[in-house]
């Protein structure tokens, strides 16, 4: 009896053992899905190299011991290639997907994944958003399953506009933005910020274009120059940042821009030297941060001879790991549990998922386009120039609330 006891105790301690350690070695296969193909194939082509770089990175090292594959699928930039895409994860056993080029695509793959888990339990899915900002993704279109890692449009205008309040020169301001949620949301919160900031500040003009359709954006820059504008505040990102500061380039307009995306794929090309001082932007990274990030920036530079900027592609990886750890699961049920108010360490030092909206609380940095120097070295796009650090914002300052109420 006394033998039969001590057995059973044994075999109890191993199934603990061995649950506290159920996922390592366990490979977490995570669909990629963005353009591979159009005017915006070539920033989905970057972060796709993203996911994967640092899937490598993070598989060799991470609390869980797990290793990560991620699959690419070209989603065409359309919401509905995006759900055929998704379907095609599913056949595949995945069970985590990302995705954040278009927040049109966002919406779409947020409502499909939250059909699909309710329909399926046991085989629910977590959607990773790397890129799309959308405020209401993480208000009023809250989902549990949807968990956000970039900074929403709120927090970055919130950040943006409490800089440029102490700027004299800003005094006429000029909207144009991509004719799609993001676009709408920039505007609706430059305008709102602004007003409640700096009342004496005019709008002079609001523009919205088709995304990633204009090729040729000199019309609007005389539109903006015949307007007076000193000032442009635009989310543009991709070829649609990087055409219309080459038309302003080209079309000699000498205000300022202030812009959520600069340092993507194509627009430190198109800006060379011409825009130096004159070029803000406000993200949650930049290239001269230094530390570990600094080092892997340089190997995926050797490596893929372009430049790495998806810093939420790093804050994926580090939260996945350590709520799995913490989950001693990679069931994305247990998962999300783990994730909601995770606090995890990162490159710009302790942030947090929020458990209210599931939206990442984090530090945001103001850069300005200048010259590389000793101090700012890395030059994207080999122009010569960079992204200086100008001001950080701590996460409590560039926090914004939340009216999310999350169904369990």
């Amino acid at each position: 009896m006394k033998f039969a006891h001590q057995s059973v105790a044994a075999a109890a301690l191993l199934l603990a053992f061995g649950a506290a350690h159920a996922q390592k070695g366990e490979t977490v296969k995570i669909a990629w899905i963005d353009p591979l193909s159009g005017l915006m194939a070539p920033v989905g082509s970057n972060q796709l190299k993203s996911f994967q770089f640092f899937a490598e990175k993070f598989s060799a090292n991470n609390p869980a011991g797990v290793k990560f594959e991620v699959i690419g699928i070209d989603n065409k930039l359309s919401p509905a290639e995006s759900l055929n895409a998704f379907k095609a994860a599913l056949d595949q056993g995945v069970r985590y997907i990302t995705q954040g080029n278009g927040s049109s695509v966002a919406g779409a793959l947020i409502d499909a994944v939250n059909k699909h888990n309710e329909r399926n339990p046991g085989k629910e899915v977590i959607f990773l958003n790397h890129s799309a900002v959308d405020p209401d993704f993480t208000n009023s279109k809250c989902s549990y399953w949807h968990f956000r890692f970039d900074a929403d449009t709120s927090m970055k205008m919130e950040a943006l506009t409490t800089f440029m309040k102490d700027k004299p020169d800003v005094k006429k301001v000029y909207l144009l933005n991509q004719n799609y949620s993001h676009g709408h949301q920039v505007a609706k919160f430059a305008k709102e910020t602004l007003a409640r900031k700096r009342p004496d500040v005019q709008i002079v003009g609001e523009d919205l274009h088709p995304l990633a359709q204009v090729r040729d954006f000199a019309p609007y820059i005389a539109k903006i120059k015949a307007s007076g504008a000193d000032t442009v505040i635009t989310g543009n990102w991709g070829s649609d940042l990087a055409l219309l500061v080459k038309a302003a380039n080209e079309g000699g307009y000498t205000g300022k821009f202030y812009t959520y995306y600069t340092g993507v794929t194509g627009t430190p090309t198109a800006l060379g030297t011409g825009a130096e001082g004159r070029v803000f932007q406000i993200a949650y990274n930049h290239y001269n941060m230094g530390g570990q990030v600094g080092k892997w920036t340089e190997e995926f530079k050797a490596k893929f001879k372009d430049d790495f900027y998806t810093g939420s592609v790093i804050h994926i990886y580090n939260a996945l790991g350590t709520a799995m750890a913490k989950a001693k699961s990679t069931d994305p049920v247990k998962v999300a549990a783990a994730m909601e108010g995770l606090k995890f360490s990162s490159f710009s030092g302790e942030v947090e998922m929020r458990k209210l909206d599931h939206q990442l609380q984090q530090p945001l940095f103001l850069t300005v386009w200048q010259k590389a120097d000793a101090k700012h070295p890395y030059s994207p796009e080999n122009t010569g120039m960079t992204l200086a650090p100008v001001k950080e914002f701590p996460a409590y300052v560039s926090s914004t609330p939340t009216s999310c109420d999350m169904k369990r």
